[in-house]
């Protein structure tokens, strides 16, 4: 967890840092890491398919949405927030809107405001859905030809 110890995920490229004392209005978007010790009001949003990650740090402060792939909170979100591979909340961190989230830690003391909602990815979604097996196949195929023919 942040302040704790070394997070124990991290992804590699740039890192963007709007400081301390910096205010960003409007959206932003990245890919590679975004660390927000500032303010941020506007979305902030990770380019699509690209392996990303916010901090939002102990004095961090966003207002809006967060869509990233990995993200940590010790610091205050007012706003939704998904993340499509990790979630840590430090304990410091504090989320005014619903999560949304694949894999979720939560330390003592992080509050959410908000609902959690477990989301399954597309890798693992396909995993849980049983195999029809070959008998089901033949059948769907047979009832389609058959359904095509009396179209005709």
């Amino acid at each position: 967890m942040l302040g704790s110890r070394k997070s124990a995920f991290s992804v590699s490229g740039a890192t963007t840092l709007v400081s301390r004392d910096t205010v960003v209005v409007g959206d932003i978007h990245f890919s590679g890491n975004l660390d927000v010790e500032g303010l941020v009001q506007g979305s902030i949003i990770a380019q699509p398919d690209k392996d990303a990650m916010v901090r939002v740090v102990d004095k961090g402060r966003v207002e809006g949405e967060i869509r990233a792939p990995s993200v940590i909170v010790n610091g205050t979100v007012q706003g939704d927030v998904h993340s499509g591979k990790r979630l840590e909340l430090a304990a410091k961190g504090r989320v005014q809107g619903n999560v949304f989230y694949t894999q979720i830690e939560m330390a003592a003391g992080a509050e959410v405001n908000g609902s959690l909602t477990h989301v399954v990815d597309a890798n693992q979604a396909k995993a849980r859905q049983p195999d029809p097996g070959p008998e089901v196949t033949a059948t769907a195929a047979k009832l389609k030809t058959a359904a095509s023919s009396k179209l005709d």
